[in-house]
């Protein structure tokens, strides 16, 4: 037993608090059961609607137009310390297992950390020929690797490149891996160091092939695996008109994310049980997060992006382990509060990384005011405008308004979503998340005071001089797309 606690962070990646927050036992057993003896922060809301800038957020406690890692500069630069360097400084082992593309050193997330493994790869390397295996076909795909086979280490590049072909997603997107991975680590380690270790695993991301068994449990009546897996998940095609899907189809979709989630907790579940295997599990700050949320025909869109609305915004949060009692806060929290919060969970000082954090500390042990507002930002559309051009042919005006960047401000039951276009959306949140009644015509004196109280926010710090294009190998870009996310 160590004297100062493990630290495990967990995002679940594209997990919304519809499905994960509330009424959820029976069938995510694992975070229900996390949740249940530890503490659930219910109105927990992300900086940004996607990967890249929520992570710089949770790794920095800032805020995008702080960090400036957002879809025009997609790299979190070294001006700011991150969580993992704070540990590592205070003489924790640290570790992170990523299974999304954007979490890795090519953009900037492995500072501090003395193990990044990414289970995309067979073989840990920079070089990486996935792509052609996945993008490639017998005799072609042959020929392919033949003429890459010179780049760094031939037998590690062909077999990365047959563990992309035919074994990365045939039963996850990593989870299994990644388990398997923090197994062997907790086994063999040898140091009595305590150890910071992050996970990020990708099942409820886009797209949505959970197994068959755990599928069959979730889809509606009448309607096979088979059919389930034929209904089109392109979700650009869907926001440019291209791809049309019914209501039943969106049911389908939604049964596969719940599913997805399902196998997850599943994992989630083992990864526990790998902990206390170690004689770990008791002295660690366990946090189970999502990095942002999902839209499913929400709003006439698919996938994240494009919006400030609580599908993307508002995710499950729950913190189980010394220091943290049983019960629900149901108080605004933000992902830019994990940060001071886990430096006060392990009694680690980080002055550097404390200044610098615009998060404020929700330890039990630490009076701190409730929040007033959650803030939110959309720095740039992402997929660009040219982009998503190249991927579907001719936009329409109505999706041409994507081409803006967001601000949202939102207190307990009330939110303000201001766009560069000149746009302001109002909403008064009430039991569900669908934000469709937008009143800011008729409440134009509130949406005035928050719009105030946003610029008074804005003006309470540097903001980036960040922007243009950061460079990325093919290998990187191909994998991102294979995401969903054009380049």
């Amino acid at each position: 037993m160590t004297a100062y606690p493990n630290v495990v962070v967990v995002v679940m990646d594209t997990a919304r608090a519809r499905e994960t927050v509330g009424e959820r036992h029976d069938f995510l057993p694992a975070l229900d059961r996390l949740a249940t003896e530890g503490t659930e922060y219910t109105g927990t809301i992300a900086s940004a609607p996607w990967t890249l800038p929520s992570h710089a957020s949770l790794f920095t406690g800032t805020y995008p137009s702080k960090h400036g890692a957002h879809a025009d500069h997609k790299h979190l630069d070294e001006r700011l310390p991150t969580l993992a360097e704070a540990f590592q400084e205070s003489g924790y082992e640290t570790v992170a297992v990523s299974n999304n593309t954007w979490i890795s050193e090519e953009f900037g997330f492995a500072r501090g950390f003395d193990t990044l493994y990414k289970t995309w790869q067979y073989v840990q390397t920079d070089t990486d020929l996935g792509e052609i295996a996945r993008t490639k076909q017998g005799i072609e795909m042959m020929r392919a690797l033949a003429a890459r086979l010179t780049e760094g280490n031939p037998a590690v590049n062909v077999a990365n490149a047959v563990y992309g072909q035919f074994f990365r997603k045939r039963t996850d997107d990593g989870a299994k891996r990644t388990n398997e991975w923090v197994r062997e680590w907790l086994t063999e380690r040898e140091c009595d160091d305590p150890f910071f270790c992050f996970v990020n695993y990708l099942e409820p991301h886009l797209e949505y092939r959970p197994p068959k068994a755990v599928a069959e449990r979730f889809l509606p009546d009448g309607v096979t695996y088979e059919e389930a897996m034929d209904v089109p998940q392109d979700a650009w095609g869907y926001i440019a008109g291209d791809v049309d899907l019914t209501d039943r189809e969106f049911d389908i979709l939604r049964a596969l994310y719940r599913a997805e989630l399902a196998y997850l907790d599943r994992r989630i579940g083992e990864l526990r049980k790998h902990l206390e295997a170690a004689g770990e599990f008791e002295n660690t700050v366990f946090v189970v997060t999502g990095d942002h949320g999902e839209n499913i025909g929400d709003h006439g869109l698919m996938d994240h992006q494009y919006c400030l609305y609580d599908s993307l915004l508002h995710v499950p949060l729950v913190v189980h382990g010394p220091g943290f009692e049983t019960g629900q806060v149901d108080d605004l929290v933000q992902l830019t509060d994990l940060a001071p919060t886990l430096l006060d969970a392990a009694d680690i000082d980080a002055p550097e990384l404390r200044d610098a954090s615009q998060g404020r500390s929700f330890h039990p042990e630490v009076e701190t005011a409730p929040r007033e507002y959650a803030i939110a930002e959309y720095m740039a559309p992402q997929p660009s405008m040219e982009a998503l051009r190249e991927r579907v042919g001719t936009l329409t005006d109505d999706v041409e308004r994507f081409d803006r960047s967001l601000r949202a401000i939102r207190t307990d039951n009330e939110k303000l979503i201001r766009g560069s276009d000149g746009t302001r959306e109002f909403y008064e949140l009430g039991e569900g998340p669908e934000e469709a009644a937008d009143l800011a015509t008729e409440r134009s004196e509130r949406v005035d005071a928050l719009e105030a109280e946003l610029d008074r926010w804005l003006d309470t710090f540097d903001h980036a001089d960040t922007s243009g294009a950061v460079s990325m190998t093919d290998e990187t870009e191909a994998r991102l797309e294979d995401l969903g996310y054009l380049q």
